[in-house]
């Protein structure tokens, strides 16, 4: 079907109505040229900078290419959806304060907050699914494919060309009026609808994400050595955490978000519209001797639909050990029910997790 400009207008305009009607924030449309990117990318890679995700490097330059992709493709439609949970009743704490009380807690197991409710990536794609039938309904079969986090598609140039925002100098996107606590995801289409302006930085002089971050893995404003990152290292990393990252990474045992709770745009963090990302199991406010004692099979259970439990019950036990050893340094030292805990998995079957648990004991001794 051939559109004429003034049918691809309005197909635009519809399409983020739509949008904002299936629960997104805000849907914008980019061009598919990522070629200043590629240098970028090719760096941080030589650097290794990606550790062990072996899958950034794999596509080679595909990544920033999305008609060697899906052939036919000349825009993007991005997309974004807030996920900060809303407050509890009668809750008046601001959240990032609420943050900060956790970490100093000897106690508290530290998840990062986009993790606590559904797995983003099947409400994310649901949706952008829903988006495309929509549009196909009202204009016939095109041509599409549905990305959320889960293809080699540089989704953050994509939704920074877009206007979504722009890449902090944590490398995350920003956006003027929610800050950064959202999720993205794009529509590649072989449609010539018209594309939408970049915001531009807003950043300024800023450089409080940078001081902020435990590991100083931004090693320059928007250059992040991701084999520092505590979100990769209790996340990605598959194998020991590095001895001298442990005492850093505190009591986070998923993710980290302090260099956004540490980002002045955070103050304009939206409120999530979609009962998915409330909070599950307490993981606000869990403690890491009670998660330290879930068996596999509890693991399991628990963790169905959320993104938590791709890291598998090892690595679990290996990030609430690191947890549980760093509550010395938090006034917790010798506590008898954290070794007690620890001891009870000194006889665990993996040796990855026992390393760990050792090394938590020693902490404590």
């Amino acid at each position: 079907m051939s559109l004429s400009q003034a049918n691809l207008a309005e197909l635009a305009a519809a399409i983020k109505a739509w949008g904002v009607e299936l629960g997104f924030a805000e849907v914008r449309i980019t061009d598919i040229d990522l070629s200043a990117a590629e240098a970028g990318l090719q760096a941080w890679l030589d650097a290794g900078m990606h550790g062990e995700m072996d899958y950034m490097a794999s596509h080679g330059m595909k990544r920033a290419r999305p008609a060697e992709l899906v052939p036919g493709t000349v825009r993007v439609i991005t997309a974004r959806m807030n996920y900060l949970p809303p407050d509890k009743d009668g809750e008046t704490e601001d959240w990032r304060e609420r943050e900060a009380r956790r970490l100093a807690d000897p106690s508290a197991a530290v998840i990062s907050v986009y993790a606590r409710g559904r797995d983003y990536h099947k409400v994310l794609r649901a949706r952008l699914q829903q988006l495309a039938d929509r549009i196909q309904a009202g204009i016939g079969p095109f041509g599409f494919r549905v990305f959320t986090d889960s293809a080699p598609v540089m989704e953050l140039p994509l939704a920074e060309k877009s206007g979504l925002g722009w890449r902090g100098k944590h490398t995350l996107l920003i956006n003027r009026s929610a800050g950064s606590m959202f999720f993205m995801g794009e529509l590649l289409v072989d449609l010539p609808l018209p594309v939408d302006e970049p915001t531009g930085a807003h950043c300024g002089q800023c450089t409080a994400c940078i001081s902020a971050c435990p590991t100083q893995a931004i090693v320059a404003p928007g250059r992040m050595d991701a084999r520092r990152c505590i979100s990769y290292l209790t996340i990605e990393l598959k194998s020991a955490i590095p001895e001298e990252l442990r005492p850093l990474i505190g009591n986070r045992i998923y993710g980290c978000d302090d260099c956004q709770t540490a980002c002045p745009w955070n103050k304009f963090a939206q409120r999530a519209t979609l009962p998915d990302f409330d909070e599950r199991h307490a993981l606000g406010s869990a403690g890491m001797i009670e998660l330290l004692a879930w068996t596999e099979d509890e693991f399991n259970r628990r963790m169905e639909g959320s993104p938590i439990r791709r890291i598998g019950h090892e690595r679990w036990l290996r990030n609430l050990a690191v947890g549980l050893g760093n509550a010395a340094d938090l006034g917790a030292k010798g506590d008898p029910a954290i070794v007690a805990a620890l001891r009870s998995r000194l006889e665990h079957p993996s040796e990855l997790v026992r390393e760990h648990i050792r090394w938590a004991l020693a902490r404590h001794g």
